[in-house]
């Protein structure tokens, strides 16, 4: 098990910690042939996941709401540091149905991998009713831990940055994590 680190949650003025997690959460969307992609992180002194990022089903209002974080599967990927993917949510004991009724979306499968960094794990990126070809086949859960392990080591990379505190990310700095955004997808889709 994995300690956990306690992330802040973005102020109004985040945008480069709000652009690099949407941007994260679209392209596993994409990657994954998804209905819904999310991004929570840990906030240890609440111990609570919270919502940062969403695309798809709940994007218009999930960001920021918050729920325990032992609970249901991205509380168990949270604690445990490991990945997972169940194809049969209803046969999984580890979901918690009424966290996912309190979102307005229950997914019938779903993929999920802890934000690792430093040995530390910072939040869960979940993939939810993945395309069929993409479910149980460990190759995919291998690359999306591999995307969660990259956008781990970019959010903590961020907060290190001195002077991005509150702004975006500009000029050659922007370009460059565009385009590691981008070498990263390619690797994804296997066309780079």
């Amino acid at each position: 098990m994995l300690p956990p680190a306690s992330f802040p949650a973005p102020g109004p003025g985040d945008a480069a910690r709000h652009e690099l997690l949407q941007s994260v959460v679209d392209v596993a969307r994409a990657i994954f042939g998804a209905a819904a992609s999310s991004v929570c992180l840990l906030d240890e002194e609440a111990d609570e996941l919270v919502f940062q990022a969403v695309s798809g089903e709940g994007e218009e209002f999930l960001v920021g709401r918050r729920f325990p974080a032992g609970r249901g599967i991205a509380g168990w990927v949270a604690t445990s540091g490991e990945p997972m993917i169940v194809d049969d949510l209803s046969r999984n004991t580890s979901f918690d149905r009424s966290l996912a009724e309190s979102t307005e979306y229950v997914p019938d499968a779903l993929m999920a991998a802890p934000l690792i960094s430093d040995a530390r794990v910072l939040g869960v990126l979940e993939v939810l009713d993945p395309s069929p070809q993409t479910r149980s086949d460990v190759r995919e859960l291998d690359l999306l831990a591999m995307f969660a392990r990259q956008a781990a080591a970019a959010l903590r990379v961020l907060a290190a940055q001195p002077g991005t505190g509150g702004r975006a990310l500009e000029g050659e700095r922007r370009e460059d994590a565009l385009q590691l955004l981008g070498s990263l997808e390619r690797l994804l889709r296997g066309t780079g």
